[in-house]
């Protein structure tokens, strides 16, 4: 069974909206490192009054007077084929750090934000990731997986391939042997128990799940 949030302590920061929700932030003051996207920095240090263990990307949303105090933590990349939380990402997969949460990710331009959860998939070929927004969790999924619930959570599954098929057990809206061909016909749905299943035939998809009151 997939636990509701896995406690994942390194943190990369994306340079989205600062979280306001509780369960973000606690993973921000609680991490053992924080790895900051560009301009992220600026709302870590200024929003939660925490440092930066490192600062990842072509570093022009950082002012000078960062770049002057973290000098010896910064890792500019000029790379245009990726952007900076997957530079983010991949510094933390090459340190072996592969228990990741990411948190601002989400927020200001709705491009940005659809960008950053497509990329997911990407990720968890090669780490443990899970996105953490001030609403829930998202997750990878590929084959089939148990969830950590409680009755009335509400969950979103996105399919990332049109030939997959779906099966759920333990939602209000039952899908069977479905494809999910556009994204809002798998959102909406509702946790009936401490648990719910879902089946895939093959492909990826994402699972939203939102936070307790």
């Amino acid at each position: 069974m997939k636990p509701f949030i896995q406690n994942f302590k390194t943190v990369v920061l994306a340079d989205g909206e600062f979280p306001f929700h509780p369960v973000p932030v606690s993973f921000l003051r609680q991490a053992d490192r924080i790895i900051c996207c560009d301009g992220a920095a600026h709302n870590l240090i200024h929003s939660a009054g925490l440092e930066p263990s490192y600062i990842v990307g072509d570093l022009d949303s950082v002012s000078d007077a960062l770049k002057a105090r973290y000098a010896s933590v910064l890792l500019y990349s000029s790379d245009q084929e990726t952007n900076d939380l997957t530079k983010a990402v991949q510094f933390c997969i090459e340190n072996k750090w592969n228990r990741i949460t990411i948190v601002g990710a989400t927020g200001k331009r709705e491009d940005h934000t659809l960008g950053n959860l497509s990329l997911l998939a990407d990720y968890s070929e090669s780490a443990d990731v899970q996105l953490l927004t001030d609403y829930g969790v998202f997750l990878f999924q590929s084959g089939t997986a148990v969830y950590e619930s409680f009755p009335g959570q509400q969950v979103s599954v996105f399919g990332l391939s049109p030939a997959t098929l779906f099966t759920t057990h333990n939602l209000v809206y039952p899908v069977k042997n479905k494809a999910l061909t556009a994204w809002w016909q798998g959102t909406l749905n509702e946790s009936l128990s401490e648990h719910f299943t879902i089946e895939m035939t093959e492909g990826k998809a994402l699972v939203f799940r939102e936070y307790p009151n």
